[in-house]
């Protein structure tokens, strides 16, 4: 093969391998909960079920938020930690494949408190909640999305 053709046909699998979409199940969802917390199992289950690789650790959660910067008034019950993102809280699975997807420059994604209706929550017809992402460094909330059910 001359030296051209092979630098062309290398250089067309380095950006094929680098642009084809990343299955779900390629990537570990680190989930760090309060061991006694259903609700967070319900959300680990919707996150394995969309085939997350999910490894759940009933550990110091709150250490973890700490060691994220996640303030205080966007946590929620359990952190999940996926590459450089988290999410925190009932973050709904279409919000986390969109981050995945499109890769955005933000520190994570928060549902903060625990809403009724939300991923994990229960099904409540009228829920409805916001999702913030969160700005590197300095973890400013921004309206990412609106959930509503209603």
């Amino acid at each position: 093969m001359k030296r051209r053709a092979f630098m062309c046909l290398a250089a067309t699998s380095a950006i094929a391998a680098i642009t084809r979409p990343v299955s779900a199940s390629q990537l570990r969802m680190d989930v760090y909960k309060d061991p006694t917390c259903g609700c967070c199992e319900a959300w680990s289950k919707a996150m394995a079920d969309a085939d997350f690789n999910v490894v759940v650790r009933d550990e110091d959660f709150m250490a973890i938020k700490a060691k994220l910067g996640i303030p205080e008034n966007m946590q929620g019950c359990h952190t999940a930690v996926v590459g450089d993102y988290f999410f925190e809280g009932h973050v709904p699975l279409e919000a986390v494949e969109k981050v995945m997807s499109e890769k955005p420059r933000i520190a994570g994604l928060a549902v903060p408190g625990m809403p009724a209706g939300s991923l994990g929550m229960g099904d409540d017809p009228k829920a409805a909640y916001e999702v913030y992402s969160l700005s590197k460094p300095e973890m400013t909330p921004t309206m990412f999305m609106r959930m509503s059910k209603a």
